[in-house]
């Protein structure tokens, strides 16, 4: 009979394939999750607050680690409270021009500002919630050294609105919170997002991108909780918006901090809206709902 090839080369050859691909589909992940940031011209052909005929000065101030992050002062000269926009992972200040605005016509003051790696802020890898919280209490100073005696509100949109909630379980100088479609945990999100897109099961390929991101900057993403602090934001009032048709954060998110939260609470889960849907639906309800939650509580409440 003749001999058998020896098989454990191949075994070998074929566990050290799937290790690599493996290694390298969690690289992949571990990218979109903080991609290198890489600017061009056209990152400057933005709309600003001077195309809506808004009154702003462009200001930077500096995180708590040195970096400089850009923003737009919006200023009332009697202001009914100040109002921070957080924008979206992959965003910008830019992004929250149509509700900021909003809100200033309103009587608030307003600052929109970009996280670090982002718009015109300086280069850093983007991450998801680790820095960025530090970036909104810079921001919060900030605001603070214009008005100090303004009670301050905080609007955010997906990762600026988990950001937004963790903050202000730390910060109670935020006295009211808008949350719009924001995740419960990273490690929820991010293994969302590999099953959505590489269609195989995310347990092994999620603990290894956290691994690489953690090798990589310093950071886990599954330390990301916002599900685990909402509840010591009350008394301050959270209100939570998502769109019922969400592929990115799924609507059970919103259900999930809104059980979680303290009263006050709101919610609000729009049929038929994508991601970060709900303010391009229906964009004058969107307004009227958000300002009369600042209305009511930064009002209220005693900064």
């Amino acid at each position: 009979m003749p001999r058998q090839a020896p098989r454990l080369p191949l075994i070998i050859s074929a566990a050290l394939g799937a290790l690599g691909g493996a290694l390298g589909a969690a690289w992949y992940v571990s990218t979109r999750v903080s991609p290198e940031p890489r600017r061009s011209f056209r990152d400057d052909y933005t709309f600003t607050p001077w195309e809506l005929g808004v009154p702003f000065e462009a200001l930077s101030f500096a995180s708590a680690d040195g970096l400089r992050l850009s923003g737009w002062w919006l200023p009332q000269e009697v202001s009914r409270g100040i109002v921070i926009g957080c924008h979206g992972h992959g965003g910008r200040k830019d992004d929250m021009l149509g509700i900021g605005t909003n809100l200033w016509r309103a009587g608030y003051s307003v600052l929109l500002f970009d996280f670090r790696g982002r718009g015109e802020s300086d280069p850093w890898p983007q991450t998801l919630i680790s820095r960025e919280v530090d970036d909104l209490r810079a921001a919060i100073a900030c605001a603070r050294e214009r008005e100090p005696r303004a009670r301050l509100g905080v609007i955010g949109f997906s990762m600026g609105a988990a950001v937004a909630l963790l903050a202000t379980a730390e910060e109670p100088s935020i006295a009211a919170v808008v949350a719009d479609s924001s995740f419960t945990s990273g490690r929820a999100v991010v293994t969302h997002g590999v099953r959505s897109v590489l269609r195989v099961s995310p347990t092994i390929l999620v603990l290894a991108a956290d691994e690489v991101l953690h090798r990589r900057h310093g950071y886990r993403f599954s330390h990301a909780r916002p599900i685990d602090v909402v509840g010591r934001i009350a008394p301050r009032p959270v209100f939570v918006i998502h769109g019922a048709s969400d592929t990115t954060v799924p609507v059970e998110h919103a259900h999930q901090l809104y059980a979680a939260a303290g009263e006050p609470r709101e919610l609000w889960v729009v049929p038929g809206v994508e991601h970060c849907g709900a303010y391009f639906r229906d964009r004058p309800e969107y307004c009227r709902r958000v300002l009369a939650f600042f209305d009511q509580y930064l009002g209220s409440l005693e900064g």
